[in-house]
């Protein structure tokens, strides 16, 4: 059965849908390339261990009337029928990769949300469900490397970072990580 988990934004007067659920690890291809690697081949963004892995997506409803919302909304108990409906008019903005690493922990990597989502909450809401679905899987902790332009984001959630700036690329990261309950 497929978990699904929706909540609305609060950025925009008309609210549109967030829906976020599992998804296969070539269907984060494209947006990790997008966001976070754009000068590199997609071969460079795809991991050894993407088949081992959870892959979280968040949609967003492309259309914004409340009507539209709430059909959305509902349509998330109907049939496949309905459901396929429903994604055509969704497109998806954020996503996030989870992995666990056998000892208790749980990494996410290659969170990327489109530029033009960044700063709504989309990303914010993909990465508490991630968190949680670590929790539910057993995970006494989580944690990433985190580019250091965004460690006052993953601060927010609770994470401190650990250990030295290192680089990949030109681009600096710091590890970063929390208990989870």
């Amino acid at each position: 059965m497929e978990s699904r988990h929706t909540i609305p934004a609060t950025f925009t007067h008309k609210q549109p849908l967030i829906s976020i659920r599992p998804i296969s690890a070539e269907d984060t291809y494209a947006l990790r390339q997008a966001v976070l690697w754009p000068n590199k081949p997609l071969s460079y963004v795809q991991l050894p261990d993407d088949p081992d892995g959870q892959h979280f997506g968040a949609f967003v409803s492309n259309n914004n009337d409340d009507n539209d919302a709430e059909r959305n909304n509902s349509s998330s108990s109907s049939s496949s029928r309905d459901s396929k409906q429903q994604n055509s008019e969704e497109s998806l903005v954020s996503i996030i990769s989870l992995f666990d690493d056998g000892s208790g922990a749980a990494r996410f990597r290659k969170f990327a949300t489109a530029q033009l989502w960044q700063g709504k909450g989309v990303g914010s809401a993909l990465l508490s469900y991630t968190i949680e679905a670590a929790a539910r899987n057993g995970a006494t902790s989580i944690w990433c490397d985190a580019r250091q332009s965004a460690l006052g984001f993953y601060e927010r959630f609770g994470m401190s970072g650990e250990g030295e700036v290192f680089f990949k690329g030109e681009v600096p990261y710091l590890r970063m990580s929390r208990a989870l309950p």
